[in-house]
Order: structure tokens, then C-alpha cells, then sequence
């Protein structure tokens, strides 16, 4: 029962009532159980199969499940019979670690090179709040590692005594952290989400001496766990299984070797005046960008004692040993985004592009970017003026192929909760493998084109039975001082333009434990790439209405059947009770 106070006068009584189970609960039951009391295991086995979509299912998995639940609800050890009652059965669906919506294991094939996954990617990881003034420090890149993130950046600056590396937002009030102790933590918590590789991608504006002091602090800190190639560029990535508990470096050569390969050439190649990109500095590309801040950076350090000027053979010396380091080679385009977009034959690297770069790049160039990642790295980053740590919508880098779509995982918002679900897909692991239809050349020597339109490839069928768990994860009066909440749930598709849409179930009032009983289709056109959302909110008459709760999940991940959803925070931890009963169905295109 549950007491609300009206106005200090007087009170209400709400009595909190335990939903029954859905109608489609009870049907399940009654045919599976074939009208008895009791479903047997090699009943459940049998709705497992044609309901749940678990061919595979056997007796022994079902009488696993049925002592599972049986111990969880009757608190006994053991139990002689392996059947369950309707009440059991329901406690079975509704329970998140029984019956998750997805698997929860990684099952795709990790042999292919790296550059065929999109990879979880952090931005400035090391920043605990906005782009200017927060405080930086190793605890947001552990956090980010324990979620899964497999891509970390640090921004690599000289100290004040220009004797040691800080890691710091650079030409901002962010108060720096030492890079050893960020390298540690990282040694640490690397693989404590996942096995697969770490990338370190490194915003290098060190002098030559300082890139050999961090050459030894990688080395030091990481040892054998540092991956390093035997030649100085790789013709192909090695794939995610290769490189198990591997950390890899990637990020710019330093610029003695780089001047000495472009220099021969300095006379043959010229700057294309009509570059696509022109020459103001909002249509500069990622790495052009890079280019002005690595002169600056160059300027800044011309009364170094340790210029290149003073010291050109010991400097060369030292960035053999800094670029021996690097596994994945940041490029530099040179004559417009046409020529960085050019595949080469014996050469891999990465490219990096804003997001209005990105949104430029794919205007022109779209099926040059496609085939682009299919063998090579494309990073792609907020823009800057990103100054709260907000993000952008992924969707048009992962349907161009681009790997790594770099956000500020210490931000939070609808575009970070689509990020975490996309990498909810193969058990967590922070890689997800790309679908095939972004890795395939036709006879012709054409791959995927993201404008064209395409027909609908299947259509998703969903229905919201319930939820519940609320009333213990908030307060009594946390969205209404008056009465019980007034819950409804919003349902949608985030992923290519034409498969994005939202539908809204009725609003359930003065109630803790709603019952909603929609269904909801949702046709597909490149349901490779598509995400479900799932949103409850607390209607408001006179104000905005409460969050209560949000989840994002992968659609070609998806279990068939009668699922349960867990929930998650608006900074996408987990609700400890809060959940939905859903079910999913998929019908191929008619």
C-alpha cells in the first residue's frame, strides 16, 4: 500500500497491485503444457524452439532453467521434479538473467583484419567532464575500459619544465594528468571487459626528446603486451583474435620521417588550387586540420633546445625508436579528400574526419569512403565546438564503413545511448563485425552505395506487454508527490533514414507496474545497421515529462520470443530492477 499526502490535508491510498501474467503468457503455457498445471522440461524445451527461435535447445537446457528458476523463487537447493507452474513460468520471462534480449557472449567470426569491425571508440578519454575547463585523469578511461571501449585517446603535451608528458586537452583550462599514470591504468583494466585489443591513438605535440621518452614509457609499461610490426607499414591488420590481450599504438610518424618522404617530391606535387575542400578553415579535413595544429606546435618549439635544428641525428634516432612503436599509421591527405580517399595496394593507415568533414566527404565522395574502410581505418571525431562533451548521430559513419566513431563516453544523451547498444551487439566485446554488404565489391567493382534506395529487407514486429521494478529503484514520491506514476513507453527504429521512426504506447496511470499490451511493426531497410529504442517516460500534466529509463539494443541481435529488457540510466548504467517485458518477431519482406 502506498500513502500520498494531498496538499498536507489530506491523503490518498494506492494499493500497489502485482500484474498478472500477459495473455500471451498464459497462452504459452496452456498450449505447451497441453491444459496440465505444470509445464515439463521437454515441454519448455519445446516452446524454446517454436517460440523463442532456440533451435538448438535441449531437454538438459530447459531442466537447467527450470532449477534455476525453482531455486531463485523457493530459495531450496534442490528440487526432484523439473516442471514449472504458470507463476514460475511468467517469473522465468520476466526475469533479465534467464531470458536477456540478446545474446550475451561473443559469437561472430573475429579472424578478419581489424579494419573489418567497428570498434568502440572513446574521444579525449581522459577528460572528466566539458572540453575546457574539467579536470583529466586516468578514472574515465578506466570507466571507459570497463564498459568495453577498445579505442583510447590521449593528447600528448610537454609539461611546464618541458621535462615529462602530460595528458591534456590542449590550449584549454583542463587541469593535466601525468601520461605514466594513464599508461598504467590501462596496463591494468585493459582487458577487464574484454580480451580483444586496446588501440591507443595518440595527438602527438611533443619535441623529438619527449616522443623518445614516451617510447620508453609504452615499452616499459607494456612490454609484451605491446603489439609491434615487424615492417614499417602493414599491407593488411591483423584480426581481433590475433591480437588478444594486445595493445596497439596508433598515431602520426613523427615528422623527421615524414619530411623526408615528402620532401623528394616536394617539387612534383603542387596544392590543387580547386582543392574540393577550398581553403577556409571550416572545409578543412580532419587531418589537414591536424597538419595546421602540428606547425603550430612546430613553432612553439623552435626555441627548444631540443629542435630538429640542433640536433637533426640524435632526433632521428630518437623517432626510429618512437616510430617503431606505431602499428597503425595516422595519414596525412595531401591534394584534397579524393587522393586521401585512395586505396593503396601495399599500405594501410588510418584518416581522420570531423563530423561535418565526414558529412562533407560523404556528399561527394560516398562510395570512395565505403571502399576506403573496407581495408583501411576511418576515425571520425566531434567537431569542436562540442564544448559540454555532447556527440553526434553515428549512423552516417557506420553505414559509409567508418570504424571508429569517436565519442565523449563522459557525456551522456540520446546519440551515447545508441553507442552503448550498437556495442551491447557480440557480447560486449567492443567489436562488432561490419555487415557484409559494406565489405563487398560486385563483378563490376562496385560496393555498397548508402544513397541509394532500397527496398525493404524484413519487418520487425514488436509488442510491450509490461514493465516493472520502479517502486524499487526510486522513491515513492520521485515522479509524482501525489499519486503513483503515469508510465508510458516510446518504441523506435535509429538507424538508416529510411527505416528511423517512433511509435508511443498509451499512458498508464497511477500505476507502479504498468500494462501496456501494444504491438508495433517496423519495416527494415538495412536492418544490419538498425538499433531499437526503448524509452519509458513519466507523463507530466503541468511539466516536462520524468525519464524513466532507456535502453538501446542491436536488431540483428535480437532474440525471437517473449524477452525481458533491463533498463538503463540516463549515463547508460543499468537499473538494478527496472525492466519490460517485450516480444520480438521478424517477418521476411512480403
Amino acid at each position: 500500500m502506498g500513502t500520498y499526502s494531498m496538499c498536507g490535508c489530506f491523503t490518498r491510498k494506492f494499493k500497489l497491485i502485482e500484474a498478472a501474467p500477459p495473455p500471451d503468457v498464459k497462452a504459452a503455457f496452456d498450449k505447451y503444457a497441453e491444459g496440465g498445471n505444470q509445464m515439463t522440461a521437454e515441454q519448455l524445451r519445446k516452446f524454446l524452439v517454436e517460440v523463442q527461435g532456440q533451435s538448438r535447445a535441449t531437454v538438459a537446457d530447459a531442466e537447467e532453467i527450470a532449477l534455476q528458476v525453482l531455486q531463485k523463487r523457493h530459495h531450496m537447493a534442490k528440487f526432484r521434479r523439473h516442471a514449472l507452474t504458470l507463476d514460475d513460468f511468467y517469473q522465468y520471462l520476466f526475469s533479465a538473467d534467464l531470458n536477456p534480449p540478446i545474446d550475451t557472449k561473443v559469437h561472430q567470426d573475429m579472424t578478419a583484419p581489424l579494419s573489418h569491425y567497428f570498434i568502440f571508440t572513446g574521444h579525449n578519454s581522459y577528460l572528466t567532464g566539458n572540453q575546457l575547463s574539467s579536470d583529466c585523469s586516468d578514472v574515465p578511461i578506466i570507466k571507459a575500459l570497463k564498459r568495453g571501449v577498445r579505442v583510447v585517446e590521449l593528447d600528448l603535451w610537454p609539461n611546464s619544465t618541458r621535462d615529462d608528458v602530460h595528458v591534456l586537452h590542449g590550449r584549454t583550462l583542463t587541469t593535466p594528468v601525468e601520461l605514466i599514470r594513464c599508461l598504467q591504468s590501462i596496463k591494468e583494466h585493459a582487458f577487464s571487459a574484454s580480451e580483444y585489443p586496446v588501440i591507443i591513438t595518440l595527438e602527438d605535440h611533443l619535441t623529438p626528446k619527449l616522443q623518445a621518452k614516451v617510447a620508453q614509457m609504452v615499452t616499459q609499461t607494456f612490454g609484451k603486451m605491446l603489439f609491434c610490426p615487424e615492417s614499417e607499414c602493414l599491407k593488411e591488420f591483423p584480426s581481433p583474435e590475433d591480437l588478444k590481450y594486445r595493445i596497439i599504438i596508433s598515431t602520426k610518424p613523427p615528422k623527421e620521417y615524414l619530411e623526408a618522404q615528402t620532401n623528394k617530391d616536394k617539387q612534383k606535387e603542387k596544392d590543387s588550387d580547386d582543392d574540393v575542400w577550398g581553403k577556409e578553415p571550416s572545409e578543412l579535413t580532419a587531418d589537414q586540420e591536424d597538419d595546421k595544429t602540428d606547425s603550430e606546435a612546430s613553432e612553439n618549439n623552435q626555441d627548444d633546445e631540443d629542435t630538429d635544428a640542433s640536433e637533426p641525428e640524435m632526433n632521428s634516432s630518437r623517432a626510429l625508436g618512437y616510430k617503431s612503436l606505431i602499428a597503425i599509421h595516422a595519414g596525412k591527405p595531401k591534394g584534397g579528400l579524393k587522393k586521401a580517399l585512395k586505396v593503396e595496394p601495399d599500405k594501410v593507415r588510418r584518416l581522420s574526419l570531423s563530423e561535418q568533414g565526414l558529412e562533407k566527404a560523404t556528399m561527394s565522395y560516398g562510395t570512395d569512403v565505403v571502399r576506403f574502410t573496407q581495408k583501411n581505418f576511418l576515425r571520425i571525431y566531434p567537431k569542436g565546438t562540442r564544448f559540454n562533451s555532447s556527440n553526434y548521430k553515428p549512423q552516417i559513419g557506420w553505414t559509409h564503413g567508418a570504424q571508429m566513431i569517436a565519442f565523449n563516453m563522459q557525456g551522456y544523451g540520446r546519440s551515447l545511448w545508441q553507442m552503448h547498444g550498437m556495442f551491447r551487439a557480440n557480447g560486449g566485446c567492443g567489436y562488432v563485425k561490419k555487415p557484409d554488404f559494406l565489405m563487398n565489391v560486385d563483378a563490376n567493382g562496385r560496393v555498397f552505395d548508402p544513397r541509394a534506395k532500397l527496398p525493404v529487407k524484413k519487418r520487425l514486429r514488436v509488442r510491450v506487454y509490461m514493465g516493472d521494478g520502479w517502486n524499487l529503484d526510486f522513491k515513492k514520491t520521485h515522479f509524482d508527490t501525489y499519486s503513483p506514476p503515469d508510465f508510458y513507453t516510446r518504441v523506435g527504429i535509429a538507424g538508416v533514414a529510411a527505416d528511423e521512426r517512433t511509435k508511443k504506447t498509451k499512458t498508464k496511470e497511477d500505476n507502479w507496474k504498468p500494462v501496456w499490451d501494444e504491438e508495433f511493426i517496423f519495416p527494415l531497410t538495412v536492418p544490419e545497421l538498425a538499433l531499437l529504442r526503448v524509452e519509458v517516460h513519466e507523463y507530466d500534466m503541468s511539466e516536462k515529462d520524468d525519464f524513466a529509463g532507456q535502453t538501446c539494443l542491436p536488431v540483428s541481435e535480437l532474440k525471437q520470443g517473449i524477452r525481458t529488457v533491463p533498463l538503463f540510466d540516463r549515463k547508460g548504467e543499468k537499473l538494478n530492477h527496472s525492466r519490460l517485458l517485450m516480444r520480438f518477431d521478424f517477418y521476411m519482406r512480403l
